[in-house]
């Protein structure tokens, strides 16, 4: 009888033994084991917008600077990324390789608005994370319907909610006139202002005016707002009409409060062309340092940036704010499939990019942080204002963070 009862004793210690290492197992999902973690992308390398092919490949200069410091908890990551040539239609072919044959464990930072919107449901009911999106569109923070998809940078409508609040302390009496895109991009700043303005936007919005990206020229469309006698001009328009609008206000002598999104804020592309002097002034919103800029020469997060791009981007153009933000949204996602751990399954990566706290980037503007929930699928909601002047982009004020009711 005592014999049974010290075996019993003995199997119960084992078990209370055994017990915490099974907490500790592995959790792994397709695209993952001991030694690789397989990500992956799509870009458009070539196509109307391969400006932002660099955006695919600061991501796997970085992962391959991860991979050499010995990869994460061990494991290497394993990028694949194809073009898709900013076709909706190409885009689905790439996402269901990458998907059905690849076998990745998720994909990571795709480009475009119409193109992702294009794999969003398939992505969802695949359960197959479709996770931190290069768009600003605000539709990818909807947790409760397409629970696998996250973007990453602030979205539209972030922004134009900071520049609402930014109008209603400098100016709580303004004459707003907004001019912007009759499109997803357009409309997504226009709700943003409204949904800050509240019950004020009927007294303080006195002209709504939209252009399409057909029309050769925007003029009549400036000289009929100046026309409203607006204090305010806010200016949702792409680079090539951004800038049209900024000579013909100049020409027209009307010195309104100047407004613009930070899709247009290109020195090269659309300050230049308008006339830096015509440009004087404008103001606009960001959330990343400028690595071309001085002022962050002795940054710590700048100093880290730079290190990686002489080893792994040699020659690179670093006045080209797509390195900076891939570099960001790269470090993004190692940070989540380290607070993964060994439970790499996709559910629990979606768990761990819905619960970051406080996550600062090397290469984002010091004091804008990175926070999820499970209910809040924008990683970044705050924007410091910047002013133009004298031929550069000036940081000034305090960061303003979106939230309608803060």
């Amino acid at each position: 009888m005592n014999k049974k009862l010290s075996l019993l004793a003995a199997a119960t210690a084992l078990t209370l033994l055994a017990t915490p290492s099974a907490y500790a197992q592995k959790a792994y999902d397709t695209g993952v084991t001991d030694t690789e973690i397989r990500i992956g992308n799509v870009e458009a390398y070539s196509g109307p917008a391969s400006a932002y092919g660099i955006i695919g490949k600061t991501e796997e200069a970085y992962f391959k600077m991860i991979n050499d410091q010995g990869g994460i908890n061990g494991r290497k990551i394993n990028w694949i990324s194809y073009d898709d040539g900013y076709s909706p239609p190409k885009t689905v072919e790439q996402i269901r390789k990458l998907i059905e044959s690849d076998e990745v464990f998720l994909v990571f930072n795709a480009l475009g608005t119409p193109t992702q919107t294009a794999v969003q449901k398939y992505h969802n009911s695949k359960k197959v994370p479709q996770l931190f999106l290069a768009t600003g569109a605000s539709k990818w923070n909807d947790p409760k319907n397409f629970p696998w998809t996250m973007g990453f940078q602030p979205s539209y409508r972030v922004e134009a909610q900071i520049f609402a609040k930014y109008i209603l302390k400098e100016k709580p009496d303004a004459k707003v006139a907004i001019f912007y895109a009759n499109d997803d991009f357009g409309k997504d700043y226009l709700a943003g202002i409204k949904d800050v303005f509240g019950e004020k936007a009927s007294k303080l919005i006195v002209a709504e005016e939209s252009y399409e990206t057909s029309e050769p020229s925007i003029d009549a469309h400036i000289v009929k707002l100046k026309g409203t006698g607006a204090d305010v001009f806010v200016n949702i328009a792409t680079p090539k009409f951004a800038a049209q609008a900024i000579k013909k206000i100049a020409e027209l002598e009307w010195k309104p409060m100047h407004l613009m999104t930070d899709v247009s804020v290109s020195i090269g592309a659309v300050m230049k062309p308008a006339g830096l002097e015509a440009s004087e002034g404008v103001l606009s919103a960001g959330y990343l340092k400028d690595a071309s800029d001085p002022q962050w020469k002795d940054d710590e997060g700048m100093k880290k940036f730079m290190t990686f791009i002489d080893k792994y981007m040699p020659g690179a153009n670093i006045s080209d704010a797509n390195l900076v933000y891939a570099y960001a949204a790269a470090q993004t996602m190692v940070q989540v499939l380290k607070q993964s751990g060994d439970n790499l399954t996709r559910e629990n990566v979606m768990k761990q990019a819905a619960s970051l706290k406080d996550f600062v980037p090397d290469t984002l503007i010091p004091g804008i942080k990175i926070n999820t929930s499970s209910t809040d699928f924008a990683p970044i909601e705050q924007l410091k204002m910047w002013r133009f002047k004298k031929g550069q982009w000036e940081l000034f004020g305090d960061i303003i963070s979106a939230e309608t009711g803060g």
